[in-house]
């Protein structure tokens, strides 16, 4: 019973360690109309994004624990947050190009 009651716990405390990253579409409906103020902005929140993701890769309380209780957890949020960098990137690089094409540097 002592086993059954520690590996629940086990499991909760892994499951709540796996941290999920939010996803960006690279291209979005409406990039066109989008104003060069807007396409700063949007710039701006994909850094806290990219910033978010770089945190849940790194050593953190909760890959801490999902190392030392259930390693696939922790390869689980390393490569969720691997792929959220990879779509902020992605989509910083459309908006760049976004914002010279409507020549927002002028």
């Amino acid at each position: 019973m002592k086993l059954i009651a520690i590996a629940a716990v086990a499991a909760s405390v892994a499951l709540a360690g796996c941290a999920t990253n939010q996803k960006v579409a690279t291209n979005q409906l409406g990039d066109e109309k989008l104003s060069c103020s807007e396409i700063t902005t949007q710039d701006k929140n994909l850094d806290e994004l990219l910033q978010k993701a770089q945190h849940n890769k790194g050593v953190s309380g909760a890959n801490v624990a999902a190392v030392l209780l259930f390693w696939p957890a922790a390869v689980g949020n390393y490569m969720d947050a691997d792929k959220a960098e990879e779509l902020v990137n992605k989509r910083k690089a459309v908006l760049a190009d976004l914002y010279k094409s409507k020549r927002c540097d002028a």
